[in-house]
């Protein structure tokens, strides 16, 4: 594909230096629909980012785009803080018969603002205030995100130097598999909080992504998290999830921790929830958490009832027909298992590993510069892929849930001649 080059002038000298994703796509985009997406020039890329998870269900999906076209032309409520209105009424109802019921699950929902990290932010400030303590626990190369709260139980290092200022109250243990199985799981952990010279304040709280996804795609074992939920459990600390990027079917089931078969005490939920790429979280928590004085954590714009509307378009379409949706997405899940295998075949001696549940999947290189080599070749191909882990060593598939087989099998064969001509 030929790239013309694109008119970047007004990003590149009125846009803060901050800005990173466009660096590696430098394009300017103006038209998506499904999992492609095109630039001003007409040139088309297939989409294995889906807006770094928030769009689960494809860009411009026409049942969601319908529903909030409808809503708007009727002048329906577009900003109402936490008002109740029948778009929020119609969402919550449809979270609440299409997800909680069928699980089981006995949440209360909180909409804290529009951000994974607000989401975040409410449920360490809720696990806090509950347990009267302010340690929180977190795991090696997690992300959380990039407010305060939610840096100090991050792992990464550049991310956290961003704050400008010392990051408390957090302490990190080995994520399953840190240690390459060479020590029982939570030994550590289980001796510091037994051990009164340890230095480790009683925690609040742990805080545990099921797929560590920007810390390079790790995967909780099932019976990993069991064992942290049962440590949570006996010692008297919260067990957090934090499913924003894994959560809403990107794994198979609605939430990431559904195949451990445990129950957290606070998850949260961002990203895909609106189901648009609206903004919208929810900080989700057992009913006798909810202590929460009126306005003690709050946000303008935690009434998004536009994306409240695509929410629960999005719960209709997709996950009102029982297990439909996870059994396409382990289906598609498959097909990419399958082709990362023979990659992993061709390139051996180059490919440390390839690791995944779901539609998300990241493939580890030995040299660490490699991933972004592929991933800038891959663009020049036309296929949108990033890289993750703590040194963007991890090439990272994150296609949308409703990708065809055969778009999946056009991206996965782009990707396998990226591979080869970085060689």
């Amino acid at each position: 594909m030929t790239i013309t080059q694109p008119d970047l002038s007004v990003f590149e000298t009125l846009e803060s230096e901050v800005r990173s994703y466009c660096r590696g796509w430098p394009t300017v985009f103006d038209r998506a629909r499904g999992s492609r997406m095109y630039d001003e020039d007409g040139h088309t890329y297939l989409d294995f980012f889906a807006g770094a998870g928030s769009l689960n269900y494809g860009h411009n999906n026409p049942v969601l785009k319908r529903a909030l076209i409808d809503y708007l032309e009727r002048d329906g409520v577009t900003h109402g803080l936490d008002m109740s209105t029948t778009a929020k009424r119609a969402f919550l109802e449809s979270f609440q018969n299409l997800v909680l019921r069928p699980r089981d699950l006995p949440y209360k929902v909180m909409f804290p603002g529009p951000t994974g990290t607000n989401a975040v932010e409410s449920a360490l400030k809720l696990a806090r205030k509950v347990k009267g303590r302010e340690s929180i626990v977190s795991f090696t190369n997690a992300f959380h995100g990039m407010s305060l709260g939610s840096l100090a139980v991050t792992g990464n290092a550049f991310k956290r130097a961003g704050a400008g200022i010392p990051l408390v109250h957090g302490t990190p243990m080995p994520f399953d598999n840190y240690l390459d199985g060479q020590v029982p799981d939570f030994l550590w952990f289980e001796r510091l909080l037994g051990d009164q010279g340890s230095g480790l304040n009683q925690p609040a709280a742990v805080i545990v992504e099921t797929v560590q996804g920007e810390g390079g795609i790790n995967v909780a074992r099932p019976e990993w998290l069991r064992s942290l939920a049962d440590l949570c459990a006996r010692r008297d600390m919260l067990l957090i999830v934090d499913d924003i990027q894994m959560g809403c079917g990107r794994t198979g089931a609605f939430f990431s921790f559904e195949e451990a078969g445990i129950v957290p005490d606070i998850v949260t939920v961002s990203k895909s929830i609106s189901g648009y790429g609206l903004p919208m979280s929810l900080c989700l928590f057992k009913p006798e958490l909810d202590i929460w004085e009126p306005g003690e954590h709050n946000g303008t714009f935690r009434g998004n009832n536009p994306a409240f509307v695509t929410a629960a378009a999005a719960l209709e379409a997709y996950w009102s027909d029982g297990p439909a949706m996870e059994k396409q997405t382990l289906e598609r899940g498959q097909q990419i298992q399958e082709a990362l295998g023979a990659l992993v075949d061709e390139h051996r001696p180059e490919i440390k590993e390839f690791r995944g549940r779901g539609l998300v999947w990241g493939v580890e290189f030995h040299d660490k510069a490699r991933a972004g080599a592929i991933a800038r070749r891959a663009f020049e191909l036309g296929l949108l892929i990033e890289t993750s882990g703590p040194e963007g060593e991890v090439v990272k598939l994150l296609p949308a849930l409703t990708i065809t087989p055969d778009e999946l099998d056009e991206g996965l064969r782009t990707l396998t001649r990226a591979v080869r001509e970085t060689a």
